[in-house]
């Protein structure tokens, strides 16, 4: 009776193995492991109890680890985060396509071949029909831009030709 369990075991491991390639988390493969050892526990002569304590404390001890080493290897991190679309505009030279108007100095600011709506970041200064601007924000779908006053902020092949 007691190798019946440990068959049991070894095949409850089997399934979770196999579940865990139609599931999304890494926790089904450990459990499986966990099974394989309370399965050898049993064929060791141990009883029941010895092999559901083996089970849960490999299975337990093998998912809190691969949770640690999973989170220090494979952690994103605003550094290491490739921008794109909207995230990328911040801090990017934009050309002011059409001069401000209005109370709130709204303008146009072509940006990597996109027209925005921008408006200046400090709400007063109005922005002048091709004058090169920086991104500052984005907030909803305006971009909020300052004025590129010296020449050395500006990348070297955005300088104007002499």
């Amino acid at each position: 009776m007691e190798q019946i369990a440990s068959i049991l075991w070894v095949i409850l491991g089997v399934g979770l193995i196999v579940a865990e390639i139609f599931t999304l988390g890494f926790v089904l493969f450990w459990f499986g492991i966990g099974a394989f050892a309370a399965g050898l526990t049993g064929f060791l002569g141990f009883g029941f109890a010895w092999q559901f304590l083996v089970f849960a404390v490999v299975s337990t001890a093998l998912t809190a680890m691969s949770r640690t080493i999973f989170s220090n290897y494979f952690s994103h991190t605003e550094e290491n985060t490739i921008k794109t679309g909207v995230d990328a505009l911040p801090g990017k030279v934009g050309t002011v396509s059409a001069a401000s108007r209005g109370a709130l100095h709204e303008g146009a600011v072509k940006v990597f071949g996109s027209t925005w709506t921008a408006y200046p970041i400090d709400e007063e200064t109005p922005l002048l029909e091709g004058e090169k601007v920086e991104v500052v924000a984005v907030k909803g779908s305006s971009i909020y831009v300052r004025k590129v006053t010296a020449e050395k902020e500006l990348a070297e092949w955005r300088k104007p030709q002499s």
